[in-house]
């Protein structure tokens, strides 16, 4: 049996529905997508987004496709759905960087506690994705892969850290993708590569497996073309491991509907939004005015289907922002300990690889962080920047309550995608790049960006909707609604070579 549709845009449910109708088989999907990385990734455009292709993948689809012809039956949930998980998961017998040359060579012996998650309920892992070292930056640059280019214009950059995964899911190189989002590592490319991306409450989702970077401020998630699959993907995702004591707060979810059933009846209509008019972009700047031009048109849109739109403010939210970062004062720390707890993967400290300079030099926030201090408790602010916080959690809290608000939104970033010329040139430094990202992150809130549009030159805008600490329902609602409203997810164009048309559909 061969596919007879073309594989772009597919979603989880198509697919399946086609495993059920028997016009597709799971070998059948996975070599299409093979085909697409070959294609696309590999060559033509040579987006550079996928750094390890599975070799494994066509056995595991052929069981797949065994066990159906046997039992009539899905495996799970996520049966022959081809997943890219960033390179900070470990992957068993597949091989894991985390961005950097010195882990070229290292295979994990066991998968991250989410990708366990993920095979058990019947997906393949399809291959791992680019990312910076150590996942230490906005963008794509790193030591051993290089740099990955934005399949809306190969000039610019897909944002970071989960570049590559932005790149491959929005290029239709796999079905759903996983990212890390620690300031902003899954939204910021989510929102230059027009895709649904999903940070949820740190801890809701297991970290165990992944490298870290500011551990209480750490958490996987979906990468998607929707937003009914990203609820998928998280209906299998989050819950308690013993192997990770943040993942006691999944309690939250005891009594909670799937969420891919809490999105169902989905609307705008009646939802009270706020619109933090701060984290816009500066009207001035013509990159900036196009952001907002975008989201102002989104907003207009979400009005007249009903939503309230009321203007909002965050009491010195740049003040908290700033000093509530921990990149400078604690990551150093979280990161040499997961190394130390792992000398198999061959990387002694953050140090070493500082002082022998086997990182990309362009990472300017893992020079910072490895000027740090060993233990953040040497530091004399670090109680005062924990404690402010709190206090940062309290009054954007109180902000929801006082203004009965279903969420808060904002633009993802105040401008669109920079070119590889922006980043390889220095135009910023890490902690000056514009992203709103960082917000929700320092609040430990769980936040979205869904598509809201292009600029007049065709870059992705994402629109950040952002709630409360447990409150993914919320925002998975909210997100269904706004997404059948905007309607702005649109596939790239990327030029084919025409004797590879076949292949990478």
């Amino acid at each position: 049996m061969s596919l007879d549709w073309d594989i772009q845009e597919a979603t989880i449910d198509r697919v399946h529905q086609a495993y059920r109708d028997r016009t597709a088989t799971v070998r059948d999907v996975v070599q299409a997508y093979l085909d697409r990385i070959a294609t696309l990734d590999a060559a033509g455009p040579h987006l550079n987004s996928v750094i390890t292709v599975s070799t494994t993948a066509l056995d595991e689809a052929d069981a797949l496709d065994r066990a159906f012809a046997s039992t009539g039956e899905l495996s799970g949930p996520l049966h022959g759905v081809t997943v890219l998980v960033k390179d900070q998961a470990t992957t068993a017998g597949l091989r894991t960087t985390f961005g950097n040359e010195n882990a070229a060579h290292y295979v994990p012996e066991q998968d991250a506690t989410a990708i366990s998650k993920l095979k058990a309920a019947g997906a393949i892992i399809l291959g791992k994705t680019t990312m910076p070292d150590f996942a230490t930056s906005w963008f794509s640059t790193s030591s051993i892969s290089g740099v990955t280019k934005n399949p809306y214009d190969l000039t610019r950059d897909p944002g970071g850290s989960s570049s590559g995964t932005g790149t491959a899911i929005a290029a239709n190189l796999a079905l759903v993708g996983i990212g890390e989002d620690t300031g902003g590592s899954i939204r910021l490319p989510a929102s230059f590569c027009n895709l649904v991306g999903f940070r949820a409450t740190p801890g809701m989702i297991s970290r165990t497996g992944m490298s870290p970077l500011v551990v209480p401020q750490d958490t996987a998630g979906p990468m998607t073309r929707t937003v009914t699959d990203a609820a998928k993907l998280l209906d299998v995702l989050v819950g308690y491991d013993p192997t990770d004591d943040y993942t006691t707060v999944a309690r939250h979810r005891r009594h909670a509907p799937s969420f891919e059933d809490s999105i169902k009846d989905a609307t705008t209509e009646g939802k009270r939004i706020g619109l933090l008019r701060s984290a816009f972009g500066d009207p001035a700047d013509p990159d900036g005015a196009e952001v907002n031009t975008v989201i102002d048109a989104a907003l207009t849109q979400l009005a007249i289907a009903g939503a309230e739109l009321v203007d909002v403010e965050i009491p010195d939210l740049d003040h908290y922002v700033s000093f509530t970062s921990l990149y400078f004062t604690r990551s150093r720390n979280d990161m040499n300990a997961y190394f130390a707890e792992h000398p198999e993967i061959g990387i002694a400290s953050v140090d070493e690889v500082r002082r022998t300079g086997t990182y990309d030099r362009h990472l300017d926030l893992f020079e910072g962080i490895t000027d740090g201090p060993e233990d953040p408790r040497t530091d004399s602010q670090y109680l005062d920047r924990v404690l402010a916080r709190e206090e940062f959690a309290r009054i954007v809290t109180a902000l929801f309550v006082e203004r009965a608000l279903d969420a808060v939104v904002f633009p993802d970033v105040r401008l669109p995608a920079p070119t590889h010329d922006d980043v390889l040139g220095g135009r910023w430094t890490c902690l000056t790049y514009p992203t709103n990202t960082v917000i929700a992150s320092q609040l430990h809130f769980p936040a979205v960006s869904i598509p809201a549009g292009f600029t007049t030159n065709g870059l992705p805008v994402g629109l950040e909707i952002m709630s409360t600490r447990f409150e993914e329902t919320t925002l998975l609602q909210l997100a269904r609604g706004i997404e059948q409203v905007l309607d702005a997810r649109r596939a790239p164009t990327l030029p084919i070579p025409a004797s590879s048309e076949a292949d990478a559909r």
